[in-house]
C-alpha cells in the first residue's frame, strides 16, 4: 500500500473523529446550560425557548454525526473501495467519445452522491425541522425543487464540466489555466445572473410594500453610500421554512436587497434598519470583494495542484483507480483534497466572524447598537440558535461570533455613545 493510500486514510479518520469529537462537545456545552437563560439573555428568552434551542441544536448534530460517518464510508467505498473504478467500466461498455465519457462518468457520480446525501435531507427538513417547528415545505414542493436544483446543474455545469474535461485532455500541461479563466466567466456571471433570472426559478420575489419601511431604507442606503438599482424585494421564504433572514445578492448594477418575509413579520422598523447596515457594512467594507478574491485565487491553486497530480500514476493507483484519464482525475480531487484540507477550517471560520465584528461596527455607525442587538436577540430566539455553544465547536466552525460574545459588544458599543453623550453635553 503506498503512502498517499495511508495518508488519505489517515486523513478521512482524522476528520471524521475530530467531527464526531467537536459534535459531542457541542451537545454537551447545550444540554449543559438547557435549564438556565443567561443573565445577558433574561427578560429577553424565555426558558421554554432556552430549552428548546439546546434541544434543536442537539438534534441538528445528532444527525450531523450520522452524515459524517456515511460520508467516511462513501469516500473510501468510492475509492479504496473501487466504486469510481466500477463506474468507470460501467460507462466502458458505451460508445460515447470524450469529453462526453467522462462527463457521463463525473454526472453518475456527483448524482450518486446527492442521492446518498437526500436521506440526511429529508431527515433534517420532514424530522428535526418539522419536530420544532419550523418547516413549511410540502413534500410535492420539496421534490419540485429537488427536481429544479438538478436541471440547473446539468444545465449551467454540464457546458462547465464538458469545456473542462476538453480542456484537461487537448490544451497540454497549461489546460488548467483556460479552466481557471472559463471558471472565472462562468462564476462571475452566475453571480450577476442570479438575482433575476435564477433565484425567482425557486421563490416569489415582491418589490417592498410597506412605504415607511422603504423610506427608511432608501434613507440608510443613502446615508451609507450605497447604491442598488436592482431595488428592495420581499421573499416568499414562509413557503418553505419559518427561519428568518436577510441578504444582498448581486454584483455590479445589478445588486439586490432581499428580506425574507419571515423576518419582516418578528422585527420592528428601526431594528430591520440595524440588521440591514449591518450586511450593507461587508459590502461597503469590500469583504463581498475579498471572499471572491480569496475565492478566485484558491481555485487557481487549487486547479494548478489538479494538473500536476493528473500526471501522476500514483495518484489513481494509491487510490483505487486503475485507468488515469481526465474525469477520474477530477473526481480523485473532488472527494480527497476536502478531506485534506478539512483542518483549515478555523481558519476560514475566523476570518469570517473578524468580518461579522467589522460590520457590527459599521452599522453601529450608521444605525443603532441597540437596535441591532435587540433585533439579533429576537432572531436568536425564533429560529432557535444555541446561546451556549462549545468554545472550541464554535472557534471551528462557527462563520458568527457566539451569541453572548457578540450581543455584549454591541451593548457596550450603546454604553460608550451614552457616556460620550453625557461627556458632550456636560
Amino acid at each position: 500500500m503506498q503512502w498517499l493510500t495511508w495518508a488519505f486514510l489517515v486523513a478521512v479518520a482524522a476528520e471524521t473523529l475530530t467531527r464526531l469529537w467537536l459534535g459531542s462537545r457541542q451537545i454537551a456545552a447545550v444540554q449543559a446550560h438547557r435549564n438556565e437563560v443567561p443573565d445577558a439573555f433574561r427578560g429577553q428568552v424565555a426558558l421554554a425557548d432556552q430549552q428548546k434551542a439546546a434541544d434543536y441544536t442537539a438534534a441538528r448534530v445528532r444527525m450531523g454525526r450520522w452524515a459524517t460517518l456515511v460520508e467516511a464510508l462513501v469516500k473510501i467505498g468510492l475509492t479504496l473501495g473501487g466504486g469510481l473504478a466500477a463506474v468507470d467500466a460501467a460507462w466502458s461498455h458505451t460508445s460515447l467519445a470524450e469529453p462526453w465519457h467522462g462527463a457521463a462518468i463525473v454526472a453518475s457520480l456527483l448524482l450518486l452522491l446527492q442521492l446518498v446525501g437526500l436521506p440526511f435531507a429529508l431527515w433534517r427538513t420532514f424530522g428535526v425541522e418539522a419536530r420544532f417547528g419550523f418547516n413549511r415545505i410540502s413534500p410535492r414542493l420539496y421534490a419540485l425543487d429537488f427536481a429544479k436544483q438538478l436541471l440547473l446543474a446539468a444545465l449551467l455545469g454540464g457546458p462547465l464540466l464538458l469545456a473542462s474535461l476538453s480542456l484537461m485532455e487537448r490544451a497540454g500541461p497549461w489546460w488548467w489555466m483556460w479552466v481557471w479563466l472559463i471558471w472565472l466567466v462562468w462564476t462571475l456571471s452566475l453571480t450577476w445572473a442570479f438575482p433575476q433570472y435564477i433565484a425567482p426559478f425557486f421563490n416569489r420575489f415582491s418589490p417592498l410594500a410597506d412605504e415607511a419601511l422603504k423610506t427608511r431604507v432608501e434613507a440608510l442606503l443613502q446615508r451609507c453610500g450605497f447604491t442598488a438599482r436592482g431595488g428592495v424585494f420581499v421573499m416568499d421564504g414562509s413557503l418553505r421554512s419559518a427561519h428568518g433572514n436577510a441578504y444582498f445578492t448581486g454584483i455590479g448594477r445589478n445588486k439586490r436587497i432581499v428580506f425574507f418575509d419571515t423576518l419582516l413579520s418578528r422585527i420592528e422598523a428601526p431594528e430591520i434598519e440595524a440588521v440591514l447596515a449591518h450586511e450593507l457594512g461587508h459590502f461597503r467594507l469590500h469583504h463581498v470583494r475579498q471572499r471572491l478574491v480569496a475565492s478566485v485565487l484558491v481555485t487557481f491553486c487549487g486547479l494548478g495542484l489538479l494538473a500536476w497530480l493528473a500526471r501522476q500514476p500514483e495518484f489513481y493507483s494509491a487510490l483505487g483507480v486503475p485507468v488515469p484519464s481526465a474525469a477520474m482525475a477530477l473526481l480523485l480531487f473532488l472527494l480527497t483534497v476536502p478531506v485534506l484540507t478539512f483542518f483549515t477550517t478555523p481558519v476560514m471560520s475566523w476570518w469570517s466572524r473578524r468580518h461579522e465584528k467589522q460590520a457590527d461596527d459599521f452599522a453601529a455607525q450608521y444605525a443603532d447598537a441597540g437596535h441591532l442587538a435587540a433585533a439579533l436577540v429576537k432572531l436568536f430566539r425564533d429560529n432557535a440558535s444555541t446561546l451556549t455553544p462549545d468554545r472550541i465547536h464554535s472557534k471551528f466552525f462557527d462563520s458568527h461570533p457566539p451569541a453572548l460574545e457578540r450581543i455584549g459588544r454591541l451593548r457596550a458599543m450603546v454604553g460608550r455613545a451614552s457616556e460620550e453623550e453625557v461627556a458632550a453635553g456636560g
